[in-house]
């Protein structure tokens, strides 16, 4: 391939942290003079990190994750992004945008991992930094098939990189996807990525990251007892824990915290762009330059259990700008700022962060696995298995410390007394049925994950019934938009497409 290789290699590592994000670019190396030094190497996996971040509004995963289930609607004005509007109503065509654009993304971050586990293997360096920037490579080609196939399902299978005449590519089912470009890099990985990251390394791939990547792709193949394997291999590690207060895991002061199992990083101010512009594209309008997409539904807030009383699961507020509640920046928050009502407040920053005329260079992380999530994929596996008893710590942990929020965020202390626990707010689930425990399970992901654009492949793979079901107001059937249709722009250049 004849490509200038640094124009993508100093933009640098969206996926490291801030330290390599301020390093600035160097300019131009052909590719024949690349790929000679460790420095080289280790430039060449950062921009492999890059297609993941949303610097570039081209990165749609929200689009597919949460605008295409029932936690979230398309949001911004009526006329506006049109196409996502589409996604929204399952009224997708090849020519889509999001489908277009989410397609090159991910691909783009497969190529760059090719060229990385292509090249770098001959170079002379240090042994332990070679399998270190392999495993990476492994990772994130991992990382960008897992998505591929459970937006678009069959896909062409690529795991080298190839010339232009070399791209006439049919595709491969999404078994074998997950077979060969999914669980055989995660293995590698696994064995030769560190437990943790120090310094300027902080950010990048991890063994665990891995290992919980990897429990995703078994739960999501039902293949239950390797799924808890590896979520017990995460859990068992000791290098992460739950944050004593939940909302803290999408504050920028937090970034790269313990719960924080991988994140894609982002970082304002620099030059090459490298700004989080979530923060602008799901932000109100009034006052904050905003756009208000990926609008919370009547649904998903309806889906948050409260007391007798009234008092809600503190996540609610935690997650969702709505009525008699304050905003980010303390003003009351305003129903006609949304269509539905309501406002993502996971991925935007407050005024004193970003102020509104820099709104779209946010610096917070989008954190893609959480440890939440590994407790909860351990608990469905373990359920599945027919050993509820061992699942409930699982779920009750989670459960646990949204509950106990309460006495561990200041903002949630009452005016006079001791913080405490609301009476018989979110109480530990106690029953050991599969049925009703698998119920439990699919709640506390909805309302635990939220936003984080995890709903539509979660509805997917528990089958027709519940993602027809939980869909129905949307035209939904599962045979025809389990999975979005391939680009039309692909299907011009690759004729090997069925």
């Amino acid at each position: 391939m004849k490509t200038k290789l640094i124009t993508f290699l100093c933009l640098l590592s969206l996926g490291a942290c801030s330290d390599m994000l301020n390093e600035q670019p160097r300019g131009d190396y052909a590719e024949a003079a690349f790929y000679q030094t460790s420095a080289q190497a280790v430039l060449a996996i950062n921009a492999a990190y890059q297609p993941l971040s949303f610097a570039s509004d081209n990165n749609r995963l929200w689009v597919f994750g949460d605008v295409a289930s029932d936690d979230a609607a398309k949001g911004g004005d009526p006329g506006d992004q049109a196409d996502i509007g589409l996604v929204d109503n399952f009224q997708i065509f090849p020519n889509n945008g999001p489908v277009e654009s989410e397609w090159g993304v991910l691909y783009e971050g497969i190529n760059r991992a090719n060229l990385v586990l292509q090249r770098v293997p001959a170079i002379n360096m240090d042994a332990t930094l070679k399998n270190r920037v392999l495993g990476e490579a492994r990772f994130l080609r991992a990382l960008n098939y897992f998505y591929l196939v459970n937006i678009y399902g069959d896909v062409p299978l690529i795991l080298e990189p190839r010339n232009a005449d070399k791209l006439q590519v049919t595709q491969s089912a999404v078994g074998t996807i997950y077979a060969q470009a999914i669980e055989a890099d995660l293995l590698v990985a696994i064995q030769n990525l560190p437990a943790a990251h120090a310094g300027p390394d902080v950010g990048r791939a991890t063994k665990g990251a891995a290992q919980a990547l990897l429990a995703k792709a078994y739960l999501y193949q039902q293949k239950w007892q390797p799924a808890l394997d590896q979520a017990q291999a995460v859990i068992n590690s000791g290098q992460y824990d739950l944050l004593p207060v939940y909302a803290n895991n999408f504050r920028a002061a937090y970034k790269n915290n313990r719960e924080s199992v991988f994140a894609v990083q982002h970082l304002s101010g620099q030059v090459p762009f490298q700004g989080n512009r979530l923060n602008q594209w799901f932000a109100p309008r009034p006052n904050e330059n905003g756009y208000f997409f990926d609008a919370p539904t009547p649904g998903f807030v309806a889906e948050f259990e409260q007391t007798a009383a009234k008092v809600a699961d503190p996540r609610l507020d935690y997650s969702v700008g709505r009525a008699g509640t304050t905003w980010l920046n303390g003003e009351p928050f305003d129903p006609q700022w949304s269509p539905t009502g309501y406002l993502n407040k996971k991925h935007v920053q407050p005024l004193a962060e970003v102020p509104a005329a820099t709104k779209g260079d946010g610096n917070l992380n989008y954190v893609m696995i959480r440890y939440a999530d590994v407790l909860l994929m351990a608990a469905e596996a373990l359920t599945e298995l027919n050993r509820g008893a061992e699942a409930l710590p699982y779920l009750n942990r989670v459960r646990k410390r949204a509950r106990e929020s309460y006495l561990n965020d200041p903002a949630l202390a009452p005016a006079t007394g001791a913080p405490a626990v609301p009476a018989n707010l979110l109480p530990d689930v106690v029953s050991t049925s599969q049925a009703t425990l698998r119920d439990a399970i699919r709640h506390e992901r909805r309302v635990e994950l939220g936003l984080e654009f995890h709903r539509y492949f979660d509805l997917a793979r528990y089958g027709q019934a519940y993602a027809e079901a939980a869909l129905r107001d949307k035209n939904y059937a599962f045979a025809k938009n389990r999975y979005v249709p391939l680009p039309q722009s692909e299907r011009d250049t690759n004729k090997a497409l069925k």
